[in-house]
């Protein structure tokens, strides 16, 4: 079944030829939900393994517009995750000892270290967003950029980072409806910003800056998934899936090195008088 659409590098997108609204084929929420939290336990035993195993580390990437569900897929996605292993990041407008320096450099010092977890929401993928949608820098700098953000990727994954880059794909309409939920919705009236609301006239220049986003910056060892997020018991459903897969391959490995371990610690403990 299909969950999300992986990004082929080089591959020429549009939005508009994914369906946000998408949510599989013969499952319902109830079902979705129910296989959610087998994966997120199926997860928990997988990061458990990584910290262990200290070879590899995850970075999750979540990008998407104002109300697409980045917070909420942390919630629901990570939700049995070990907080010791895990840590979240959110990049806001930058400081100015940020900006001092290059615009990648807030982000490389935070990036996770052998057997742990990353998450970044929202990320260095900003500054071809926001920066390019409000002309926040002249286009020939924002331009080179993408090469910058592979070349960075790149360095993260020779060194043993595992990258998962999540797109939440929502519709304009449903981020409408959403904002005005919240509007309605007092004990949610904190998530409110004026912000929100301003950038809806630029929702058309937003979905170029993301089509081009995932078309230069899709990368075999850095891959750009998009998630159909209309519907949120299937986004994290996806995006679950989709971490699931891609670290079940590396658990016969950590596995492997683990029971050497254990062996050598128990060869040890035969010199060792104990009760």
């Amino acid at each position: 079944m299909q969950y999300t659409w992986k990004i082929d590098e080089n591959q020429q997108i549009k939005l508009k030829d994914f369906d946000p609204d998408y949510h599989g084929k013969n499952i319902d929420k109830t079902e979705g939900e129910k296989k959610l939290q087998d994966l997120c336990a199926e997860l928990s035993e997988l990061q458990e393994m990584l910290a262990a195993a200290h070879q590899q580390s995850v970075l999750v990437v979540l990008q998407g517009t104002d109300t697409a569900g980045k917070d909420g897929t942390i919630r629901h996605v990570f939700s049995q995750i070990n907080p010791q292993g895990c840590q979240v990041w959110s990049f806001k407008q930058p400081t100015p000892e940020e900006l001092d320096h290059d615009f990648l450099w807030r982000v490389h010092h935070v990036t996770p270290g052998k057997g742990s977890f990353g998450i970044f929401n929202r990320s260095h993928y900003e500054d071809v967003l926001v920066v390019r949608v409000h002309k926040l820098a002249p286009e020939e700098v924002w331009r080179g950029h993408y090469a910058e953000i592979n070349h960075f990727e790149k360095l993260l994954a020779d060194n043993g980072t595992i990258i998962l880059k999540f797109f939440l794909h929502i519709s304009a309409s449903e981020q409408e409806e959403r904002l005005l939920a919240r509007e309605k919705d007092r004990d949610k009236a904190w998530k409110l910003s004026a912000s929100d609301w301003a950038d809806r006239p630029y929702w058309d220049a937003y979905q170029d800056a993301y089509a081009d986003m995932l078309t230069k910056c899709s990368t075999s060892w850095a891959p750009w998934h998009v998630i159909p997020a209309n519907h949120k018991w299937f986004r994290n459903l996806a995006i679950a899936q989709t971490l699931v897969e891609t670290l079940r391959p590396y658990k016969k490995v950590w596995a492997k090195d683990l029971q050497k371990r254990g062996q050598k610690e128990l060869d040890l403990l035969k010199h060792v008088p104990h009760p």
